[in-house]
């Protein structure tokens, strides 16, 4: 990879098109989320060897839930091997682990894993992987919106006070800068709920590549890509 200018601090990415994939290669639709999970530990790798600090990963949205019920269950499968499975990768390497979403639909197994993956790595510090489990951003700001309105009812805020700051703070990346910039693979020109208070100003783009065969050379793209970006947040040169 060419020498770069600007990394960005913050990478989120919409891993799209694990199941476009399993139909191209005549597969089930639970193995294109498997295919899905060496492109997952590449990112990774490479964000953290970039200097990348935060990669937030959508994994799995509230709408997710509506799927064929086989593919959920696979998918549950999944993230209990996955979270366990890494740890050991996430402790040699100094990778943070940390999920966002309600997270209380979920099978016990998947909530204790969770759990555990976030209290062995809160030490690491070379790099922040926050995974968007059962996430949307609707249902976050939802939730980010009742609990200012609880602070105001037990009168610890009053209306007049409640600036942007305080809806950053309430939401689930609280204390997460927000992203520079988003993937969302497979073409697709949409954030489909994903980080949008947070995403206000982060760069796009959208690669035609399918998730599974998202390559550490895409990933460099992608950073190449935001490094020509002239960002001026609303204001002029």
């Amino acid at each position: 990879m060419s020498e770069q200018k600007r990394i960005p601090q913050h990478i989120a990415i919409i891993m799209d098109g694990n199941g476009r994939w399993a139909e191209q290669h005549g597969k089930e639709r639970y193995e294109g989320h498997i295919a899905g999970v060496e492109p997952v530990r590449t990112s990774l790798r490479r964000a953290a060897q970039l200097g990348v600090k935060y990669l937030t990963l959508y994994a799995f949205s509230t709408e997710n839930w509506g799927r064929p019920q086989p593919e959920v269950d696979a998918l549950m499968e999944l993230f209990c091997k996955c979270i366990v499975g890494e740890l050991p990768n996430f402790l040699e390497e100094g990778v943070r682990f940390r999920a966002i979403g309600e997270r209380s639909r979920f099978p016990e197994q998947v909530r204790n894993n969770l759990d555990r993956a976030e209290k062995e790595t809160a030490h690491c510090e070379r790099i922040t992987l926050i995974v968007a489990l059962n996430y949307s951003s609707r249902d976050e700001i939802t939730r980010a919106v009742q609990r200012i309105a609880a602070r105001v009812s037990r009168g610890e805020l009053r209306p007049e006070e409640i600036t942007p700051q305080t809806v950053s703070s309430s939401l689930d990346t609280a204390g997460i800068p927000d992203p520079d910039l988003v993937i969302r693979t497979s073409g697709e020109c949409r954030l489909s709920n994903f980080l949008l208070w947070q995403s206000s100003y982060a760069e796009l783009w959208f690669p035609e590549v399918l998730w599974p065969d998202f390559t550490a050379r895409d990933f460099d793209r992608a950073v190449e890509e935001y490094a020509r970006r002239d960002r001026r947040f609303g204001l002029v040169k």
